[in-house]
């Protein structure tokens, strides 16, 4: 490997870090090392926003700013990036319009939270269309007051994200564009020494070759997972390796038949796509997660790490989706419910990579339904998600494809109720009562702060007759928001 630091953009230079701990975050490089104290530490996990930071990246050929949660990204992730804080957007000793707009509108109080609020609201009024209530909230989601109240914040976000942008970071988009092209030099990134260092390869030869040397080092998309293994669990992870800066792993395409996502696609990027498959994959997205998490996360990321909890696998498992994986130059494919093996363990050997997952898209005849619930409707963890295909011969079921997360150690299909359901009219109610019974055989649910496992085998049970009862119906605009936030949500 031609290697060289790490290399990003903050307040117009080029910062280079070669001499960094491979577990260094962004929110403690900017508070331990630039003594810049604005970005604050609340949760430490990626919930609360009182960290959030604004990365500016060159996409689809303009500059784009996406909020970012600074407690869980690690440094190296910034590589080929442009840092904003909110100590980077005052200009002349003028506040930036987002900044006056929160004074106008009493829009904080203690004041913990408000930088925050301030580079969540930077990023959308960079985007430079006039934001209406629901696009804020839907931006906001991942950010937490406990003493203003939302209602000035939103207001002041409505008066400052109504019309194009025009500050500082806007009048010199062109040279930042130009300056980050100039950082896209193709070069492996590593940083440390043999024992302990921080790589980000530029191309998947390069990063199967250093996962072939280093079958212990831990892979990183998003960091929306390992950043808590660091700041919660703490964890000693000395070789990590991201993912984020191979080309063949951000590659999206979409044909007639299917998605074919790389593994360090994120969500945010993958959501047109997906959404696009069924209403409910959209507001599914619009859930799992805040903009933060969804502009950070990777599809693949989530995959590899098989939490049972995860919002995406038992989706992709209904879809019949499968997972393709590199050792060395050796690559196979699998079904991707055949991919979790246990809690905690998945069909995965040491240096081995997740490269892409294919995503067929549902048939004709074919209707999807997916539910989640969570104790609260934004950026939580799911109690159950259910997801689930059916296919129909005239008013039967001809085949089901049933997955749940959060009721077992692993994300899996309830096997026996698809059995049972196959063949069953959709007017049958006592038949259909009988064969969501059998949920008992396929599942012996969790039993935690989230929920009891009485709790999850009643609701799970619930579910499926809703979504047969809808697909029966051929209309879901009784049971379901009848629109996505900022989005037309079809039946």
């Amino acid at each position: 490997m031609t290697t060289r630091p790490i290399r990003f953009l903050h307040r117009g230079a080029v910062v280079e870090a070669s001499n960094v701990p491979p577990m260094t975050t962004v929110l403690d490089w900017l508070r331990l090392e630039r003594r810049l104290s604005g970005t604050k530490e609340g949760c430490g996990e990626g919930d609360c926003g009182a960290c959030t930071v604004a990365l500016g990246r060159v996409k689809d050929g303009r500059l784009a700013y996406e909020p970012a949660n600074a407690c869980i990204m690690l440094l190296g992730q910034l590589d080929g990036a442009e840092l904003v804080t909110v100590e980077d957007l005052a200009s002349g000793g003028r506040l930036h319009p987002v900044q006056q707009a929160l004074v106008d509108h009493h829009g904080s109080q203690c004041g913990f939270c408000t930088p925050g609020f301030v580079m969540s609201l930077f990023t959308l009024y960079q985007e430079g269309a006039r934001a209406d209530r629901e696009v804020v909230l839907e931006r906001l989601a991942g950010n937490l007051c406990r003493c203003t109240g939302y209602r000035p914040i939103v207001d002041a976000a409505l008066a400052a994200c109504s019309t194009a942008p025009d500050d500082t970071h806007a009048r010199r988009s062109t040279a930042t564009a130009a300056a980050l092209a100039a950082l896209a030099d193709g070069t492996d990134v590593f940083v440390g020494t043999e024992e302990a260092f921080f790589a980000a390869p530029a191309s998947l030869d390069a990063l199967a070759g250093l996962m072939d040397q280093h079958p212990d080092a831990t892979l990183v998309g998003g960091a929306t997972d390992v950043g808590l293994w660091i700041t919660k669990q703490l964890r000693t992870l000395p070789k990590l390796v991201h993912t984020g800066r191979v080309a063949e792993l951000r590659a999206l395409t979409v044909t007639e038949e299917a998605l074919t996502i790389g593994a360090a696609v994120t969500y945010g990027e993958a959501a047109p796509a997906l959404g696009a498959l069924d209403p409910d994959v959209a507001l599914l997205l619009q859930r799992l997660g805040s903009t933060q998490v969804r502009t950070a996360g990777t599809i693949g990321g989530n995959v590899a790490n098989g939490s049972p909890i995860g919002d995406m696998p038992p989706l992709l498992i209904a879809l019949g989706a499968e997972v393709s994986l590199r050792r060395g130059q050796a690559m196979r494919t699998l079904p991707i419910e055949k991919f979790f093996l246990a809690y905690g363990r998945q069909d995965r050997a040491p240096g081995e990579i997740v490269t892409h997952l294919r995503v067929p898209r549902p048939a004709a005849g074919e209707h999807l339904r997916v539910f989640k619930i969570a104790k609260r409707h934004d950026q939580d963890i799911s109690s159950v998600m259910l997801a689930m295909a059916i296919r129909l011969d005239g008013g039967r079921i001809a085949g089901a494809r049933i997955a749940f997360g959060g009721m077992a150690g692993i994300p899996k299909r309830a096997s026996a109720v698809e059995r049972a359901l196959e063949g069953v009219a959709l007017d049958d109610g006592g038949t259909i009562g009988r064969a969501v019974a059998r949920l008992g055989e396929d599942f012996t649910p969790l039993d935690d702060h989230r929920a009891s496992a009485a709790y999850r085998l009643r609701v799970a049970a619930n579910l499926i007759v809703k979504g047969l009862a809808e697909i029966a119906a051929g209309d879901r605009s009784a049971t379901r928001l009848a629109t996505l936030r900022g989005a037309s949500h079809a039946a």
